[in-house]
């Protein structure tokens, strides 16, 4: 397989041959398993590791390589490798990491455009909608929602739903398709692009390893039998993944996300809610919070019907988590800092001892 069709571009090439020894071979990581990964090079796959220098002097999860991630390596067989260094990252799509205040974790990199999808029969929210969409917005990711499962309600709700997205996200293009009959399949095709990346965010149960296989023609991913009493094809995907269309796109599925804590550090939520940080250039006092201030012009906004007030309350509850994970950080950093230097000054003390 030629390294284009991965998706590897001459900006990719000329930092690889500017920075890195001729002897070592660039790869995308095509998929991820406890820190185990699968690479794709232009002479085929390997199972590799990364070097122990690259474990030692990494400082949080995005110094390891994900799903995406385009890589160099050194091929010690046919089948196994060490991966010595990550190439720039053109994006990199993140959430808070689950039950670890402060700490990231990567969904994938190197994305072009994420699939947001969700089911309309039952799983449909525009909250976590825009959860996602301020994901993508910090990430330099270009999202497009898809609406899957439309074949389980009737038209009349679909509408209303088309409607109510219109309201808070109408900036954002929306495709709704049915797993089923494969109706809005051809809108879905039209939007991917040979050599562009696309990755599928969303709960489980909405659809996305369906939607993978029917896009590929083959089954790929593997999803248990519909239930009976949800309507949903449980989604079993465990681990991130990379895979190549037919037309030339690339897919990368990823696990139902039960919960999408925002780590948004770069002015995501600024752009999912521009609507109401534009507003509240009007207000009254510059350190507004838009919660009960005389003189808010979002809160003006919201009485007089111009703005949702559930997307305002949305833009709050993230604005908090956003603040919250910033202080998570900053502590972590701190704790940081002074166990190295408990490090640093007891190694000092150990080499003065035994120079005596």
């Amino acid at each position: 397989m030629d390294l284009e069709e991965l998706g590897y571009t001459d900006a990719l090439n000329k930092f690889l041959k500017e920075n890195s020894p001729e002897s070592f071979v660039p790869g995308r990581v095509v998929a991820e398993h406890k820190e185990r990964y699968t690479v794709r090079t232009a002479d085929g796959e390997y199972e590799a590791e990364i070097t122990g220098n690259m474990r030692f002097t990494a400082q949080g999860r995005e110094d390891f390589p994900a799903v995406g991630d385009w890589v160099t390596l050194i091929a010690y067989d046919k089948e196994s490798a060490i991966i010595h260094k990550i190439l720039p990252r053109s994006s990199v799509i993140k959430r808070q990491a689950v039950g670890k205040f402060g700490e990231i974790q990567i969904i994938a990199s190197n994305i072009d455009y994420a699939f947001l999808v969700q089911a309309v029969d039952r799983d449909f929210n525009i909250n976590r909608l825009e959860r996602y969409l301020t994901i993508c917005n910090s990430s330099n990711v270009d999202p497009i929602i898809v609406l899957s499962k439309t074949d389980l309600i009737s038209a009349e709700k679909l509408s209303n739903i088309l409607a109510d997205l219109k309201i808070r996200v109408n900036h954002i293009p929306v495709i709704a398709i049915s797993n089923e009959n494969q109706e809005g399949y051809d809108a879905i095709k039209k939007v991917i692009e040979k050599g562009k990346t696309y990755c599928m965010l969303g709960s489980s149960g909405v659809g996305k390893s369906t939607l993978i296989n029917n896009l590929s023609g083959r089954s790929i991913m593997r999803t248990d039998s519909i239930s009976l009493s949800t309507n949903k094809g449980r989604h079993v995907t465990s681990h991130r993944e990379l895979i190549v269309l037919d037309n030339g796109g690339i897919l990368i599925d990823n696990p139902g996300m039960k919960e999408v804590g925002i780590s948004d550090l770069s002015g995501g939520l600024e752009v999912t809610f521009d609507s109401i940080v534009s507003l509240a250039a009007n207000c009254k006092f510059k350190d507004c919070t838009h919660t009960n201030e005389v003189g808010c012009a979002v809160l003006e906004s919201i009485k007089n019907g111009n703005t949702d007030e559930a997307s305002y309350q949305n833009y709050l509850k993230m604005e908090k988590e956003k603040a919250y994970f910033n202080t998570s950080v900053a502590d972590k950093k701190k704790r940081d800092k002074i166990f190295g230097k408990i490090v640093k000054d007891y190694h000092k003390k150990d080499i003065k001892q035994k120079g005596h």
